[in-house]
């Protein structure tokens, strides 16, 4: 490609001496490049006489494929160097439903707030579609729970949140600070269907226990969750992060213990792959907004500051 250059230069300009000012190399480096082309494609490409160059017929044939090669390469290196300096972009992720309905809006309005020339692509899935998107490379990135055993992939923990028991006024616990899973099991619960890996940790540990859910309706939204659990039909079970604040007062929130649940909500990427320049500044962003929330739920709450102790081993880092 840089003979390509230089061919092209020396075609426009008629003139191997005012190519080589143009471009700041010698004159003998430029007829140079110029015979390693010609010796390449088995043709000469200009008349040289001692007051002018001239190019051929097989020289003007190939000047008009060079210029668009070059302007092609010249174009491909701007938009790289803007994307570099995030001056353009185009960034494709994903996340499960509880975030699109919490945090990850206002966090997108404050992105584009500030870098209005990227392109935001968004996709709402449940935990399993999440992984696949990642994988096939329909989207950059996911925001989404730690899956354990999920080896093509890296996860970078976000937050680490406690899940809660959402209690309707019928089920208050008025002393009380935490509710135990066996407690829980004995109330009738609304659980989320697109939340697997929560709903999967859940019955892991009920299991463990000898317990048994009961009386469990299952549905998609985080408003239906909610809307059953104000209406007193049922306990909802769901992330500290998909509280309301400020909490309604049919509802009493509290964390579940023996054992503590958690959810760790992860960065999640494709093994191998780098992230642009644009998506690495909107992850960063997500993790100190994500972070901050958390900090300020728990201060609202003024209890239970520290968060619990981890189920499972910690996300393996991403690589750069």
């Amino acid at each position: 490609m840089k003979a390509l250059q230089i061919f092209v230069v020396v075609a426009e300009s008629c003139s191997f001496r005012r190519a080589a000012e143009v471009l700041n190399r010698s004159q003998s480096a430029v007829s140079t490049q110029i015979k390693l082309l010609e010796e390449q494609i088995g043709v000469a490409l200009f008349h040289r006489t001692t007051r002018r160059v001239q190019l051929t017929a097989e020289g003007k044939q190939l000047l008009g494929h060079a210029q668009r090669a070059v302007a092609s390469l010249e174009l491909g290196l701007r938009e790289i160097r803007e994307a570099a300096n995030l001056q353009v972009g185009h960034i494709t992720m994903g996340c499960v439903p509880s975030i699109a309905a919490t945090v990850l809006p206002k966090v997108l309005a404050e992105f584009q707030g500030k870098r209005r020339t990227i392109r935001l692509e968004l996709r709402e899935l449940a935990s399993a579609e999440l992984l696949k998107a990642v994988s096939s490379q329909d989207i950059s990135f996911g925001i989404g729970p730690y899956v354990d055993q999920a080896n093509d992939f890296n996860f970078v923990e976000i937050i680490a949140e406690p899940i809660y028991a959402l209690l309707p006024k019928a089920y208050w616990r008025p002393r009380a600070k935490v509710i135990t899973l066996e407690e829980l099991t004995e109330l009738p619960l609304v659980l989320a269907s697109s939340s697997a890996e929560m709903r999967n940790t859940l019955n892991r540990e009920v299991t463990s226990r000898g317990l048994k859910i009961n009386n469990a309706f299952e549905v998609i939204q985080v408003q239906t969750m909610l809307a059953f659990a104000q209406a007193g039909l049922a306990v909802a079970i769901l992330p500290r992060i998909m509280i309301p604040t400020p909490l309604d007062a049919t509802l009493q929130a509290l964390p579940i213990t023996k054992p503590t649940l958690e959810r760790q909500l992860c960065l999640i990427t494709l093994k191998g792959n780098s992230l642009s320049p644009a998506a690495l500044e909107l992850t960063t962003l997500l993790t100190a907004r994500f972070r901050e929330t958390i900090a300020r739920a728990f201060q609202v709450q003024g209890r239970g500051g520290a968060a619990p102790t981890r189920a499972h081993p910690p996300a393996v880092a991403a690589t750069k």
